[in-house]
């Protein structure tokens, strides 16, 4: 008979699990896999599960016992320390002696006879003295001998029962006839930055204080600043030469005036293409430099990866056949009727030729890889095909496993999970468009629920260079403030176009969400210092989530009911010295408003009896709290929210240590 037949324990409903384990989950190092499985077998015998885990790489699993969690569900996790591709799977056998065990227990506790019993027991101990070697295998036979002694069974009885006994029985188990599950399936462990970060946008060329066009080493001037707001990914627009050909005037004008610079994602010119750099922002060198200068203020450059072209992109030349062309024998530009993007050709990604093209595409990427950039932000990937995607990435992570992809995707959720699942590290989100608590919950709870969880990491725009929503448009700073708080707080990965946002930019063109005189059209000359900013409360928050581990991770989100649904309450739950946050933030950008939070005081360990205290980190004001229930109040005027951090009882001198 096939050893297959006498398998008795089913492992059945393996979580986490994507697509039959066709994609792996994700996770960022130091993070843990909680594994679960529906474990179970015929009759009553003991059942033994392990979670079996490891590198990709290596040939020797790691093993945790799993732990029995009721009605057949069984647990156990492993942390990851490395970046790469980690494979764990579940293996459960019946434990026949851990029955016997049981069994015997029952039987000698009711005044039965086990002389057959105890030469049973024997038995299995004699069979896993044979599995064990040296000592243990030499104790083992002891315990064998002595228990099938039936002479005295009360003694044998407890030498069945001996710890020392149990502990050796543990370590060399019967797995002759273990079951072990059908997948083996596998976990995408990136570096924490994937896990945590703060983005600030700009556009290099209007960074210079003049108006002048900017160059990098404008941008190197600017980096004490954000990294001061307390940013560490520094996204930069396309950086490369413009095309002349339909350029874009100001306001997305069909017609440029001489001096118009162009919108920088016409990629391409006479001056070069993906590999080059606009020769108004600087040289190679200049740029690499800024790079390296950036690493100084902990700030990383992120470049952003555009896969079109102008008209006169080398490429159009050199590979027409990378292109669509009409009947009239024009090259079609990109549209997305009734917008026409007449400066932009996208990539015919049906080519027949498509193995050159994914090979040059690639190239773009191992090129700025090779300049220092380890982070891109992809422009509308959901427009190029997933199998072109999940080549790539896995291409370029074999090689360089720290490289982070944030998906600049704004379309359909399965295509973003979709995104998600083949490679992509973050992805932007709906967030612009959520407003009200219930939409926060709903879409919150949506994102942070199984399988989502597991593989989706949003990263939250209040604004980008294409979109200053309705809310932005119309209201004073309060609103700028809500929604950076919103950002901010809720995800661990968060990003802002600036210096628009902290400068609350909000002149749109009418009826419509996008900037009237954008700078993707013409160069701007910001007054960064001008009175009405909000750059101290951005700074604040980002000290904030530096500081408290709780806010850098997204799937630790509580919500909590307030009675006023203009105020959203949310807790975040650390995992180091019990250091839990709660966050309270107005909605109404108007109107001071409170209500009542109802902390769930069970799961944060806080006695019913015993006062406790919060400290706002915002205001430094601290609240003596008593119970579940407990009164907010927050205007609108300064900074609408309380940023707790919650105390389970009230700290003493004997407390600082604990508490710091």
């Amino acid at each position: 008979m096939i050893m297959e037949g006498r398998q008795r324990v089913v492992i059945e409903n393996m979580q986490p699990m994507l697509d039959c384990g066709k994609y792996p989950i994700k996770r960022a190092v130091g993070e843990t896999v909680t594994v679960e499985a529906g474990i179970f077998a015929d009759g009553h015998d003991s059942i033994v599960a392990s979670l079996l885990y490891k590198k990709q790489a290596k040939s020797v699993w790691q093993t945790v016992g799993m732990t029995e969690l009721g009605n057949d569900r069984w647990q156990a996790g492993f942390a990851v320390s490395e970046t790469g591709i980690y494979e764990y799977t579940i293996k459960a056998w019946i434990d026949h002696f851990k029955a016997w065990q049981r069994d015997i227990e029952k039987k000698f506790n009711a005044g039965q006879d086990i002389g057959v019993d105890l030469l049973i027991g024997a038995r299995h101990i004699t069979q896993a003295s044979n599995r064990a070697a040296g000592e243990a295998a030499q104790t083992l036979l002891e315990f064998a001998r002595s228990i099938e002694n039936k002479e005295n069974q009360q003694r044998a009885f407890q030498l069945a029962m001996d710890p020392l006994l149990v502990n050796l029985m543990e370590q060399y188990p019967d797995q002759e006839l273990a079951s072990r599950y059908a997948y083996t399936l596998k976990v995408k462990v990136e570096r924490s930055r994937a896990l945590f970060s703060a983005w600030y946008e700009l556009f290099p060329r209007s960074a210079n204080p003049q108006g002048k066009h900017g160059t990098f080493t404008d941008v190197e001037k600017l980096l004490p600043e954000i990294a001061d707001m307390g940013f560490n990914v520094l996204y930069l627009p396309p950086i490369h030469p413009i095309g002349i050909s339909n350029r874009k005037g100001k306001n997305n004008s069909i017609k440029a005036k001489a001096d118009d610079p162009g919108s920088p994602w016409a990629i391409g010119s006479p001056k070069g293409g993906h590999k080059s750099i606009h020769p108004k922002l600087g040289t190679l060198a200049d740029f690499k430099k800024l790079v390296k200068k950036a690493q100084k203020y902990n700030l990383e450059i992120a470049l952003d990866l555009a896969y079109q072209c102008s008209p006169d992109h080398p490429w159009v030349t050199e590979h027409p056949d990378w292109f669509r062309w009409r009947p009239d024998g024009t090259v079609q530009y990109a549209e997305n009727p009734p917008k026409k993007y007449q400066d932009i050709l996208p990539i015919n990604f049906e080519t027949p030729d498509w193995q050159a093209l994914w090979q040059e595409l690639k190239s773009v990427v191992d090129y700025w890889i090779e300049q220092g950039v380890t982070i891109f932000r992809v422009d509308n990937p959901h427009t190029k095909p997933f199998l072109f995607w999940e080549w790539m990435i896995k291409k370029v992570r074999d090689e360089h496993p720290d490289v982070i992809f944030l998906a600049e995707a704004f379309t359909r959720p399965a295509v973003m999970y979709r995104l998600a699942k083949i490679g992509f590290t973050q992805s932007y989100t709906y967030f612009t468009w959520r407003n009200t608590t219930h939409d926060f919950v709903e879409y919150m709870t949506e994102l942070t629920q199984l399988p989502v969880r597991e593989y989706f990491r949003p990263n939250f725009w209040p604004n980008t260079p294409d979109i200053l929503p309705q809310h932005l448009q119309f209201d004073h700073i309060s609103i700028f403030l809500i929604r950076f708080l919103l950002a901010a707080t809720l995800s661990s990965n968060y990003g802002i176009y600036g210096p628009a946002f902290e400068l609350c930019e909000k002149k749109g063109l009418p009826g419509r969400e996008e900037y009237a005189n954008s700078e993707k059209y013409e160069i701007r000359k910001w007054n960064r210092n001008q009175s009405k900013n909000i750059k101290k409360t951005i700074k604040q928050v980002n000290h904030i989530r530096n500081n408290y581990e709780a806010f850098q991770q997204t799937n630790n989100l509580h919500f909590i009911p307030t009675g006023n649904d203009q105020l959203l309450a949310f807790i975040k739950t650390g995992t180091t010295k019990n250091i839990n946050m709660m966050v309270v933030i107005n909605m109404d950008p108007h109107y001071r408003q409170s209500g009542f939070v109802e902390m769930p005081i069970g799961d944060l360990e806080i006695e019913e009896s015993n006062p406790y205290m919060v400290h706002d980190l915002v205001s430094d004001e601290k609240y003596i709290w008593q119970g579940s229930r407990n009164y907010i109040e927050l205007g609108h005027e300064t900074v609408p929210a309380h940023i707790f951090r919650i105390y389970p009882r009230l700290p003493s001198e004997e407390d600082f240590d604990y508490y710091m």
